[in-house]
């Protein structure tokens, strides 16, 4: 149920559409004679396109989740690699049976040369089909033949597709895995993301290095107009705010301790 409720939500609340449904009630208030209801929301439509796409807001929001976990010194040794789902594109590789990466492909990257700087470690792909409208392949069954081609060997590799969003990545990977004492983890995701993932391994007593990769902002931004191009700017501030809802909904639902998690818990 959390799994629907959190999707059909963040439908409706994302930026570009919230914006859209904001000026479709106001195309029916004026349609009705309703001009202040009109008004009132294609002022808000408006307010929400701008700020989100023509000022830097979104790195804003961004950039305290990036630098939440910074990266630690590489451990002498390590036993094992985890690397979460949304590096590729899932329908055009459903489709044409490549290893298409979108703009989180830094996660699988940067996997391929961990795994080649650790040729002892297990390398664990966690991540299926985490779209409820959206058909394609789910980044566990298409990792394979983008690290086989980058030299990770297929002995290696455990697969983990069953997973839909971060809470099933930790559990579900976890029970896959069963780490031991005394071994040591790296948990590959962006940067943005890490806090999140981070808390709901540790939630699932699957210990790990935080490892984040996939940064979106240099740190430097601050506030102003016109930092990106509208479109990057747009995706930077739907980024952030989907991930302080994700943290606030885990942690509001107990999946979580804390609403902000930090490095020692």
């Amino acid at each position: 149920m959390f799994y629907y409720l959190s999707k059909i939500l963040w439908f409706f609340v994302q930026p570009l559409n919230l914006a859209i449904f904001l000026l479709l009630a106001g195309l029916l208030a004026a349609l009705f004679g309703r001009r202040r209801l009109a008004a009132t929301g294609s002022v808000l439509a408006f307010l929400i396109l701008a700020l989100s796409a023509w000022t830097s807001i979104g790195a804003t929001m961004l950039t305290p989740l990036e630098e939440r976990f910074p990266k630690p010194p590489l451990p002498e040794k390590v036993d094992g690699i985890v690397v979460l789902g949304g590096g590729f594109e899932g329908a055009i590789n459903l489709a044409r049976g490549g290893y298409e990466l979108n703009s989180g492909g830094d996660r699988m990257v940067e996997t391929a040369i961990l795994a080649r700087r650790f040729p002892q470690a297990k390398v664990v792909v966690s991540g299926g089909i985490g779209e409820l409208f959206l058909n394609g392949e789910g980044d566990a069954d298409t990792a394979p033949r983008l690290l086989g081609a980058l030299g990770v060997a297929s002995d290696r590799l455990i697969l983990e597709n069953k997973s839909r969003n971060t809470y099933e990545n930790a559990v579900f990977t976890r029970r896959l895995v069963e780490p031991k004492p005394g071994e040591t983890w790296l948990l590959v995701t962006s940067a943005f993301h890490m806090p999140r993932a981070k808390a709901l391994f540790d939630k699932a007593a699957f210990p790990t290095v935080a490892w984040p990769v996939d940064y979106r902002t240099s740190g430097r931004e601050g506030i102003g107009l016109y930092r990106d191009n509208p479109s990057d700017a747009l995706q930077a501030t739907t980024t952030a705010i989907r991930e302080w809802i994700g943290l606030f909904a885990y942690w509001l639902s107990g999946r979580i301790d804390r609403p902000f998690p930090a490095p020692g818990g």
